[in-house]
């Protein structure tokens, strides 16, 4: 089945250009051109991942981002006009899993959906299959599922913050620069200036869903200049 991917954003060409490449890779695009639409057509269909602009009418971007995170985790990459780094980490904080800023080339933004789409996709299990999981403590992690529980409970994780804890939990006790991560989890090979916050971003929210106490965490703990381990 084709992917279903939702694009949001009220300058009707740039809609329309993304539209048409992302349909030439055989992917299915809805088109909402602003906010409330945008919120009614995550409500009403399963979409595999969302491309939201900041800068809607009649709902922003973050607000839509924020809405839907009470009850879906589809993938979400934030479009912004404006290249403040703040605005950047505030579409993560509203629990989006990327971001570009415009004007971007169209080539990239398919190579983030791409990436993103690649990591999120779930595995159907089969009676053969056998389901790869690993336990931490009152940590559980099931890789075929992409589902995360802490003492049996369920936790709702965003797909980068899955790929975030993977990553730790695959590799214990080694110590990862943010840069790295960023390179990692994310793909960024080139860096810009304030990029390093979104790994700082994502580690907060991470340990807020699966530490006890985020201030003392006992999963994903920090080197103090150096990066992020999680501790076996």
């Amino acid at each position: 089945m084709a992917y279903q991917i939702l694009v949001v954003d009220d300058e009707k060409l740039i809609v329309k250009g993304i539209k048409f490449s992302l349909e030439q890779d055989g992917m299915e695009v809805t088109a909402a051109y602003d906010g409330e639409e945008a919120l009614q057509n995550i409500k009403e269909k399963n979409f595999d991942l969302v491309v939201l602009d900041v800068m809607l009418p009649k709902m922003d971007g973050l607000e839509v981002c924020q809405q839907t995170r009470e009850f879906s985790q589809v993938p979400i990459i934030m479009v912004t006009a404006k290249g403040e780094d703040m605005d950047k980490i505030m579409g993560l904080e509203y629990g989006a899993d990327d971001y570009i800023t415009k004007p971007f080339n169209i080539l990239e933004l398919k190579a983030r959906i791409k990436a993103i789409l690649r990591r999120s996709v779930k595995k159907a299990p089969t009676e053969t299959q056998e389901k790869k999981v690993l336990k931490a403590r009152d940590l559980e992690l099931s890789f075929d599922s992409r589902r995360v529980f802490i003492s049996g409970k369920e936790v709702n994780l965003t797909a980068k913050e899955f790929d975030l804890l993977e990553l730790l939990v695959t590799n214990p006790n080694k110590v990862y620069s943010r840069e790295s991560l960023l390179e990692y989890v994310w793909g960024n090979k080139a860096m810009v200036s304030g990029d390093v916050r979104t790994v700082d971003v994502h580690v907060r929210r991470l340990r807020e869903k699966i530490e006890p106490s985020p201030s003392d965490p006992k999963y994903v703990h920090t080197k103090w200049g150096v990066g992020y381990f999680f501790r076996a």
